[in-house]
C-alpha cells in the first residue's frame, strides 16, 4: 500500500498556515485538478487527496491531531473507519461548505444567462471619384442594404397589438439551474434557458413582418460627405450606420473607402500634385511664359532661360487641400522634360545646322573658356 503525502506538502503550504491560506491553496489545486476539467490520468486520484488533505487541515480537531500523531492523530482520516467515506463527508452534498465553492468554481460552465446586448456588425462600402472631386470635396449618394429595427413591431418581435411576455420557466432571467450529481458530489450547472433561449421572453404571436425576429434588412440611400483632400484608400467612417444589433444591441457602423482616379495630367504626393510640363530646345534656351494647368484652372508660370530637363518649378498652393490642417494646400511642382524632335523639315534641319555650327562643339566651347 502506498504511503500517504503530508497533507501540508500535499496542498504546498506550510505548517503554520492560517485558515485563510489553506482554503486558497485548497480552492486552487482543487479548480486545477477537477476531473470535470482535467482529463489527464491522474486527475482523479490527485483530486481525492487534495480533498482528503483538506478535510482534515481546514477542521481545528482534526489538524491538532495530525500536527501531533500524523495521520493516524486525523480521527482515522476521511476514509478511514471513523468517516462515512464518500465525498458527502466534504460537503458536496449541499448546505454550503465546499458545495458553495464548487457551485462557484463549476456552476457557470454548462451555458450563460439571459443573452447580453448585442453590437451590430459593421458595413463597408467603396465609392470612386476624380482628383478635381478629392481637391474640393463632395457630397455622393449610396445604395446600401442594412438591418434595422421591423418598421412593423418596431423592433419587439411581437403581432402590432401584442408584446412579448416574460418567460415563465426562467422567470426572465435566462437561465436556468441544474443539479447534477456524480460520485464527486452535487454539482450545479446554469444553463441558458431553453424555452426563450436566454432572451428572458417569449413571443406567442410573433411579427407577421420580420417572423418575431424584431429586424429586417431594408434598402436605404446615405448621403456621403466626401471632404477636401481625401486621398486614395482613405475611409470615411458613418457611426450607426451600420447593422442593428440584438437585444437592444446598437448599431454598428458604416465605413466608406475612397478610390481616387489616375489623372491624365496629375500625378499626386501627398498633399502636392506634379504636372510634367514639355518645351522644345529653342523655348529650354530663351525662357517662355505659358499657361499650365491646375486642378483650380490655368495658370500663368515663367519658364528661366537656360531651363534643363528635370527641373522643378513650383506653384504655391495649387495642390491639394490639407485634411488635417483646414485652409492650408499643398503645391503644384511643374517638372520641366524638354523634348528632342524626332524629325525635322529641310527648313528646320538648316536652322539647327548653323545654330550647331554658331554653338559649337563642347569641346570648343570648353577651349575657348580655357582661354
Amino acid at each position: 500500500m502506498a504511503t500517504k503525502r503530508d497533507y501540508y506538502e500535499v496542498l504546498g503550504i506550510a505548517r503554520g498556515a492560517s485558515d485563510d491560506q489553506i482554503k486558497k491553496a485548497f480552492r486552487k489545486l482543487a479548480f486545477q485538478y477537477h476531473p470535470d476539467r482535467n482529463k489527464e490520468a491522474d486527475a482523479e486520484a490527485k483530486f481525492k487527496e487534495i480533498n482528503e488533505a483538506y478535510s482534515v487541515l481546514s477542521d481545528a480537531d482534526k489538524r491538532a491531531g495530525y500536527d501531533r500523531f500524523g495521520h493516524a492523530g486525523a480521527n482515522g482520516g476521511p476514509f478511514g473507519g471513523g468517516g462515512g467515506g464518500g465525498f458527502e463527508d466534504f460537503g458536496f452534498g449541499g448546505g454550503g461548505g465546499l458545495g458553495e465553492i464548487f457551485e462557484t468554481f463549476f456552476g457557470g460552465m454548462g451555458g450563460m444567462g439571459r443573452q447580453a446586448p448585442r453590437r451590430g456588425t459593421d458595413l463597408n462600402y467603396r465609392i470612386s471619384i476624380t482628383l478635381e472631386e478629392a481637391s474640393t470635396g463632395i457630397e455622393r449618394e449610396i445604395n446600401i442594404q442594412r438591418v434595422e429595427a421591423c418598421e412593423t413591431c418596431k423592433g419587439s418581435g411581437a403581432k402590432e397589438g401584442t408584446s412579448p411576455t416574460k418567460c415563465a420557466e426562467c422567470g426572465g432571467q435566462g437561465k436556468v439551474y441544474q443539479i447534477q450529481r456524480s460520485v464527486f458530489g452535487r454539482f450545479t450547472n446554469v444553463v441558458t434557458c431553453p424555452s426563450c433561449r436566454g432572451e428572458g421572453q417569449t413571443i406567442s404571436d410573433p411579427c407577421p413582418k420580420c417572423k418575431g425576429q424584431g429586424r429586417e434588412r431594408v434598402s436605404r440611400t446615405v448621403k456621403v460627405r466626401v471632404p477636401p483632400g481625401i486621398d486614395n484608400g482613405n475611409q470615411i467612417r458613418m457611426s450607426g450606420g451600420g447593422n442593428l444589433g440584438d437585444r437592444g444591441g446598437g448599431a454598428g457602423d458604416l465605413y466608406i473607402t475612397v478610390n481616387v482616379a489616375v489623372h491624365k495630367l496629375f500625378k499626386r504626393d501627398g498633399d502636392n500634385v506634379i504636372h510634367e510640363l514639355g518645351i522644345n530646345f529653342a523655348q529650354a534656351a530663351l525662357g517662355v511664359d505659358l499657361e499650365v494647368p491646375t486642378l483650380y484652372g490655368p495658370a500663368k508660370l515663367k519658364v528661366p532661360a537656360g531651363v534643363q530637363t528635370g527641373k522643378v518649378i513650383r506653384l504655391k498652393g495649387k495642390g491639394m487641400p490639407m485634411l488635417k490642417k483646414e485652409g492650408a494646400f499643398g503645391d503644384e511642382w511643374v517638372e520641366i522634360k524638354v523634348i528632342t524632335p524626332e524629325k525635322l523639315n529641310r527648313k528646320q534641319k538648316k536652322l539647327f545646322e548653323e545654330l550647331a555650327a554658331s554653338l559649337g562643339t563642347p569641346a570648343e566651347v570648353e577651349a575657348e573658356v580655357a582661354e
